[in-house]
């Protein structure tokens, strides 16, 4: 038991309305990779907040390095040995990295003033401990996604952190910034420091977990060695069913061509044309940067184009607003619904309906509550969000149901042409399938959908042609009989192996 650093046991905690943890536990050991996973809304994110002191538990027992503890807040576990990186970054893109690092904590001299050659001199050899060249002075702002995810690595370390609690890491990350986060966990593993590691990409479990913890409705499952899984027990444990397909793709004739595109060319798109049919899910592949969200921002309006056109059920037409994309039945689901998507601060029926309240008001220009709400109930119950209420503010609802209402909202518009941009970026598996099972009812219905997505099995498993963008240009295009992961990898890369 000596290699224990932290035992959570039996905790519990309740909200209005909402049992968010029962009976769920958690054991970190030194130099050990604990992987905490489940479902959206599992009680994952909860647990932590537990953990750090953000929520106070209602029963239940918290044991690190063998006492028994009760944090009264993020900044005593933080002094304690115990940091935790969100998945949104917290730092300050205009100070440098040691000003992020030590913020609230600077050295101060005899002078009373900061000692800013102490503050460098720190932050320089935390960032040496995790053999990163970058100098301290540097800004935030100059950084890549994945060089600040180490700086809060740097920044957790400074605490002398006994337990690193990882949300999400990898969401924003490079496969290269992947892999050097790995190389950085293993060093931590050998400082014998314990890693609690919460992800939804199952690959990443396997390739850097020691063990495994499955919280599933805010209760534990079960926790097992990583060397006696493989995905589908692994699936089944989070979900409690076997899901036998994981992309349920249907296969059916398409329809006419709804959307062509001609020659479209602005900021991160250079020259692309396509078509799009009803009745079609056509995938969009590319690596980060290449011009993919350019696109379809351009296309729905809120980033117009410079030179090109775009043609809907053979009308010419022009987007140069998102107003236009939506008056026009063209609907984008952003791929950060946090900043583009939602209002956080709104209900789950405000957000829905934000887009499509002129659907909603009589002759007098007057809303129509109780047809609001109706809407409102029946996309709750078709998408099967969960929410206590449909007035329950959407910043506390999981990140798959947040991504379930997002859709629902732009569907509520009546589009006919629907652009998904990662859809399930953040969503575990088991959302996933519903949401798949829910793109799968808007293309039997006739609609349009272009699915943009990094993943590379869901693009295979879900789309019936497939474009691939690289540095703004499309540099394959092929049917989901002839598409390959290593035919899009090269083309991903800019080798044209596609009929353009």
């Amino acid at each position: 038991m000596s290699d224990i650093l932290l035992q959570l046991t039996d905790i519990s905690k309740s909200f209005p309305g909402v049992k968010a943890l029962s009976g769920a536990n958690l054991t970190v050991k030194a130099g050990q990779v604990m992987a905490l996973i489940g479902e959206n809304g599992a009680g994952k994110s909860t647990l932590m907040k537990v953990l750090t002191g953000i929520y106070t538990k209602d029963t239940g027992e918290i044991i690190y390095q063998g006492n028994k503890v009760n944090f009264n807040g993020p900044k005593a576990s933080q002094l304690a040995g115990i940091g935790i990186i969100h998945q949104e970054l917290n730092l300050i893109p205009q100070l440098s990295i040691a000003e992020n690092i030590f913020l609230g904590r600077e050295f101060i001299n005899k002078f009373g003033c900061i000692d800013w050659q102490k503050t460098y001199a720190e932050a320089d050899k935390l960032l040496a401990q995790l053999h990163l060249s970058y100098n301290s002075r540097r800004l935030i702002s100059e950084l890549s996604i994945g060089e600040q995810q180490m700086v809060e690595i740097a920044k957790v370390l400074s605490f002398d952190s006994k337990v690193i609690i990882m949300d999400e890491p990898t969401d924003a990350l490079t496969d290269t910034e992947t892999a050097s986060l790995f190389e950085v966990i293993n060093k931590l593993k050998k400082q014998n420091c314990g890693i609690v590691y919460i992800s939804h990409r199952l690959k990443e479990i396997f390739e850097i977990c020691d063990a495994v913890t499955v919280l599933r409705d805010g209760q534990f499952v079960g926790e097992k060695k990583i060397s006696q899984l493989d995905e589908d027990s692994l699936i089944e444990m989070m979900v409690g069913r076997k899901l036998e397909e994981q992309y349920p793709r249907i296969a059916m004739d398409r329809g006419d061509i709804t959307l062509q595109v001609n020659h479209l060319i602005g900021d991160g798109v250079n020259d692309v044309s396509f078509s799009l049919h009803a009745g079609e899910i056509l995938g969009i592949s590319g690596l980060m940067g290449a011009g993919r969200t350019e696109l379809m921002k351009m296309i729905y309006g809120a980033n117009p184009a410079k030179s090109g056109t775009i043609t809907l059920n053979g009308k010419a037409i022009k987007t140069r607003s998102p107003k236009d994309g939506l008056m026009n039945g063209i609907v984008y689901i952003s791929e950060d619904r946090k900043r583009d998507g939602l209002i956080l601060g709104m209900s789950v029926k405000d957000n829905m309906t934000l887009n499509s309240l002129g659907y909603f008001v009589n002759q007098f220009k007057q809303l129509k509550l109780k047809n609001e709400r109706q809407a409102v109930d029946d996309y709750v119950g078709l998408f099967n969000i969960k929410t206590p209420s449909i007035n329950q503010t959407i910043g506390l609802l999981s990140g798959g149901n947040q991504q379930k209402v997002a859709i629902a909202k732009g569907l509520m518009t009546r589009p006919s042409i629907l652009i998904l941009d990662e859809p399930t970026r953040g969503v575990d598996v088991g959302a996933k399938k519903e949401i798949y099972q829910l793109i799968n009812q808007f293309k039997q219905q006739g609609l349009s959908v272009i699915l943009v997505s990094s993943d590379m099995p869901e693009i295979l498993g879900m789309s019936d042609r497939i474009l691939v963008i690289y540095e703004g240009k499309i540099t394959g295009d092929f049917t989901i009989n002839e598409a390959t992961q290593e035919k899009l990898m090269a083309a991903a890369v800019g080798k044209n192996t596609g009929e353009i």
